[in-house]
């Protein structure tokens, strides 16, 4: 079975066929670095590695570009205003370009600890200013951008046909009532901004023909697409959030620059919420991965979010959290006797269950299904002595688990190994199910952490344990 992926530039599943049958370029679209990374860049950014790591199990040559965001995405994304990264600059007293450093940083330190691989090419918007310049030059030859007496260049959508020909939504849906800070400079409402010039206060700002100022954030993802991957490439991912305006802004930008089509295949995963909420710091849910990180292992995280398919929306809730925990920790003590692996498979047990793991990877990445069968191999080695399939297994694990979904089932890691306030908000979730009359959720809790030497003080108002010696 062929590799089949949704593509949702025509809204149907399709045989995956790369421009250059042995290589394949990648861009995804990379985060804003003016504050730490959360939860929902862990569901992104996951799932992409589980496409780059496929796509190099099936032998491709992958060339993942992925772009860092220092400069250019305006708040609210709006037209006029301020600049993400120079906003959180005033409030932490800092150089702009001092506040992308440090949040970058941190952004791949985070993604390191859930075992995604570094992209082939991460590049900053701030390194390709010239580039920049460069195609809005070509985009005002052609007459697809025009300059406005302030300065600003602006994208002529009424000159783009196919605007829309991503998330299928007109012209209108781009209308000024849906945005905020509308230019007033420009020839329609619906307009994008290529180039803007900077106040007085804007300190990250460079030389143009037009203005003293700096680049719109659509035309940054153009450009480094075309450096890095050439006019036309294989695969362009992000998430939903991004597909109208900065995808549909894409197309129609590198099409009119480039004269060829853009990316071949979209794949955009679906939002994150928490506890069926959409997480945002107003709701007081917001989940920063460095707090994540303090109370549980990042390949637990990991493991819970492969569990949905990445086009669903994904619910981080308290009770699949839970059972993922013991989920995580039963297949480790199954796998933590493995043999060394062999070369390849060799028994039928484990090939059939090999054969339905690709199957299902080949269905769209359906790493959601793909995990079922991590359950299939830990029934096996619990009830086996035979070592061919004890061996087999481990190639399994090796290859397949690890190799493909970036999940290590660490023996050395126990649930009496996460920190005390991961304890403490378990004995607050065994609280909260016991509320609710979920007794038996709420005795397992306690019957796992008691398995563990963890005695929960039940006599104390405030959730509190002793280790018992």
């Amino acid at each position: 079975m062929s590799l089949k992926i949704y593509n949702t530039l025509t809204q149907k599943k399709e045989e995956f066929v790369p421009l250059n049958s042995k290589f394949v370029g990648m861009y995804v679209c990379g985060p804003t670095v003016y504050g730490y990374p959360h939860l929902g860049h862990a569901k992104s950014y996951v799932f992409f590695d589980i496409v780059n790591r496929y796509l190099s199990f099936l032998d491709y040559k992958v060339k993942y570009v992925q772009n860092i965001t220092d400069v250019g995405h305006l708040v609210n994304d709006a037209d006029e205003g301020e600049d993400k990264i120079q906003k959180q600059a005033k409030k932490e007293s800092l150089d702009p370009y001092a506040i992308a450093y440090k949040y970058e940083n941190i952004y791949f330190e985070c993604m390191d600890k859930l075992n995604i691989k570094r992209p082939t090419i991460s590049c900053r918007a701030t390194g390709h200013i010239i580039e920049i310049i460069e195609m809005i030059k070509t985009l005002i030859d052609k007459g697809y951008a025009y300059v406005t007496e302030k300065g600003n260049v602006y994208y002529d959508i009424s000159k783009f046909k196919d605007y829309g020909c991503l998330s299928n939504r007109s012209i209108t849906d781009a209308l000024s009532g849906k945005r905020i800070n509308v230019a007033t400079d420009k020839r329609h409402e619906e307009d994008f901004a290529l180039w803007k010039k900077a106040d007085n206060t804007h300190i990250m700002k460079w030389n143009s023909p037009w203005s003293i100022g700096y680049p719109g954030w659509h035309i940054e993802c153009s450009v480094m697409a075309k450096k890095y991957l050439t006019d036309s490439f294989d695969i362009h991912g992000g998430g939903m959030e991004n597909m109208f305006p900065h995808h549909e802004c894409e197309i129609a930008q590198s099409t009119s620059a480039n004269g060829h089509p853009f990316a071949k295949y979209f794949i955009h995963n679906n939002l994150l919420t928490i506890n069926g909420q959409k997480m945002g710091k107003s709701l007081g849910n917001f989940i920063t991965l460095p707090d994540l990180f303090s109370q549980y292992n990042p390949n637990i995280i990991r493991f819970y979010l492969l569990q949905f398919h990445y086009r669903k929306p994904t619910d981080f809730e308290d009770k699949k959290l839970f059972e993922t925990i013991l989920n995580y920790n039963k297949i480790c003590s199954s796998f933590k006797s493995l043999p060394l692996p062999s070369d390849k498979i060799t028994t039928k047990e484990i090939q059939a269950i090999a054969d339905k793991f690709l199957e299902a990877m080949n269905d769209d990445f359906n790493t959601s299904l793909a995990i079922t069968y991590i359950y299939d191999l830990m029934k096996l080695v619990n009830k086996t002595k035979d070592e061919d399939i004890l061996k087999d297994v481990a190639y399994f694990n090796e290859t397949y688990i690890k190799g493909i979904l970036g999940l290590i089932f660490d023996s050395t890691r126990d649930i009496s190994d996460l920190s005390d306030s991961c304890i403490i908000y378990l004995i607050e979730l065994r609280n909260k199910f016991r509320k609710e009359k979920n007794y038996l959720l709420a005795d397992e809790i306690r019957d796992k952490l008691s398995s563990l030497n963890i005695e929960i003080n039940e006599r104390d108002p405030k959730p509190s344990y002793k280790i018992k010696m």
